[in-house]
């Protein structure tokens, strides 16, 4: 049984008999009237996990509380440090890999002997590895970001480990960075080049296809039709002229068998020398012939539009606030924040910083606005219950890759955009987000939850489980009923329930008994916790109580 197919049979083997969890996400009403100025309430517990909910997956009761106790300045300096990687993915079991030895890294070494294996098992582990970086990450936006860039600068289907390694390492180490730097290290990544066919362009045969999603996806944005090949901010004849200007380039590495590193290269001699010239929307500027740096200025003759801000604000308002741009946010928002980009530089750090801090980003309406994509959902799902991994590299790979791979079935597979685009939900109008929500991933998402709570799954011997009392345990009064699930809803939901759902959860608990009963219960398992006669009801009904809050409609939203 291949590795899908596992994933697949641990995660959608209850799918069906959930069905009756599911319900409508009633997605409210979203306007949010503040605009940039800065944020002057209370950093309090909601505050706090409203803040990490969207720069981090998955926030505990314990990182929530933490942000507190540091206050707003402290925490927003954490969220916004883009903390060094210092683990490489490894070699964890396969022996025969004349290049690399269990336990080092492949990441530099070349390909020999059967390749097929090789590969496949390079892949995995860097799926692994990767799935690594997002939950064992603090509270910095680094995989956020990461992630947000991964929709934005699009490669995917790619099997060359080193080649995909290379590529994420750059999202990774740009994500905070500067946006010139980052678009012109796209331009010449090897993985780009290959994706986009941007090894394939030469003089004698221009391809346009990197060009046009340059200015189509990755910088400018497509505008309306204006005319015949007039999308407004650029033309057809952009394209074209652009594609020339990028001929010369090629990727080198891929699969190598010696020791050549996963990188880009110019052949002169296939570079269009002629000058260029591009049409009234960049003001009929010329690109002169350049060799290697000719594509460094065809990026920094893109980037000044004053429509390339704007384009990449709104991308970074919709993956971090909400999908609906009124003119009211286009005018407090995404205007004044699109002018410091481009007077900045174009650096992305100072920007995220006056996004995260605003009074709009804090706004009454903006919590809980959003679906949760499969990615926060699936790792998000399993942070919170504070899961704990193997110590064996090997099968904590395995155990971080299976949760990472459900995102897939629920239709975002990291490494798999569907396309050079990204995923709908980011762009799709009138839907945008509420995309991740249909008939077959929203059983699948009950499915998943259920398993993990109650099943938990085992993976080469070693089964990772779900302890609830771990969490109740830490609660500040978990023998009172009505404060233990009113701390359980802070942590876990990003709004307050109403009170028959309140009354519910405490139905689940303890089905029409007066409240004393809970208590007396705990607190006798409290006084002997290593008795498992005494832990296993009191462990089986918080099972069924967070069963169902998993699988509310609130806790789809962040």
């Amino acid at each position: 049984m291949n590795r899908r197919s596992t994933i697949a049979s641990l995660f959608g083997q209850k799918t069906q008999q959930h069905k009756k969890l599911t319900q409508k996400v009633n997605l409210p009403a979203v306007v949010i009237n503040a605009g940039l100025e800065p944020y002057t309430g209370e950093f309090d517990f909601a505050a706090a996990s409203h803040l990490l909910r969207r720069t981090s997956f998955g926030p505990t009761k314990e990182q929530i509380e933490q942000a507190v106790a540091d206050g707003f300045e402290l925490t927003l300096q954490k969220v916004l440090t883009n903390e060094p990687v210092s683990e490489l993915p490894l070699n964890t079991n396969f022996a025969d890999d004349p290049n690399c030895a269990i336990g080092e890294t492949w990441i530099d070494k070349p390909f020999s002997g059967s390749t097929d294996d090789i590969r496949r098992y390079r892949s995995e582990s860097l799926f692994g590895w990767t799935a690594g970086r997002l939950f064992e990450n603090s509270i910095s936006i680094r995989e956020k970001m990461v992630l947000f860039w991964h929709n934005h600068f699009v490669v995917t289907d790619e099997d060359e480990p080193r080649y995909l390694y290379n590529y994420i390492a750059t999202l990774r180490s740009n994500c905070l960075g500067n946006f010139r730097d980052f678009v012109k290290k796209m331009v010449i990544d090897p993985a780009m080049l290959r994706f986009l066919n941007g090894n394939q362009n030469i003089a004698s045969a221009p391809n346009e296809n990197f060009a046009r999603e340059l200015l189509e996806l990755f910088t400018i944005g497509k505008g309306d039709v204006a005319g015949p090949g007039d999308y407004t901010f650029y033309t057809e004849e952009d394209i074209l002229e652009i594609s020339k200007a990028l001929t010369g380039w090629y990727d080198i590495g891929y699969y190598a068998y010696d020791n050549t590193l996963p990188g880009s290269g110019f052949n002169a001699d296939n570079h269009d020398t002629t000058t260029k010239t591009l049409s009234n929307r960049f003001g009929f500027a010329s690109i002169q012939n350049g060799g290697e740096n000719e594509y460094s200025n065809v990026v920094d003759i893109i980037l000044q539009q004053d429509e390339v801000a704007k384009f990449i604000v709104r991308k970074i308002y919709r993956w971090f606030i909400y999908y609906d741009i009124t003119d009211q946010v286009e005018q407090d928002v995404i205007t004044p924040l699109a002018d410091q980009f481009r007077t900045g530089n174009y650096e992305i750090l100072p920007i995220m910083n006056t996004l995260l801090r605003s009074a709009h980003f804090f706004g009454e309406d903006a919590n809980g606005c959003i679906v949760k994509n499969p990615i926060d959902f699936s790792l998000g799902l399993a942070k919170q219950f504070e899961m704990d991994f193997s110590a064996d590299l090997h099968i904590r790979y395995r155990q971080q890759a299976a949760i990472l791979e459900n995102a897939g079935y629920l239709q975002m597979a990291y490494f798999r955009p569907p396309n050079v685009a990204g995923w709908k939900a980011y762009y799709q109008e009138p839907v945008f987000h509420q995309i991740w929500l249909n008939s077959v991933t929203l059983p699948q998402r009950m499915g998943y939850a259920w398993v993990v709570i109650n099943n938990g799954f085992e993976i080469e011997g070693e089964r990772i489980i779900v302890d609830p009392l771990k969490i109740v345990d830490a609660l500040s009064n978990p023998s009172d009923v009505n404060e233990m699930i009113s701390e359980v809803v802070k942590i876990f939901l990003p709004k307050p329930i109403t009170v028959s759902q309140r009354v519910y959860l405490k139905t689940v608990l303890i089905p029409g008994l007066p409240d004393f009963e809970w208590e007396v219960e705990y607190l006798e398992y409290a006084i002997d916790p290593t008795n498992e006669n005494l832990a296993n009801p009191v462990r089986s009904k918080l099972k069924n109580m967070f069963t169902i809050i998993v699988t509310m409609a609130e806790y789809q939203l962040m």
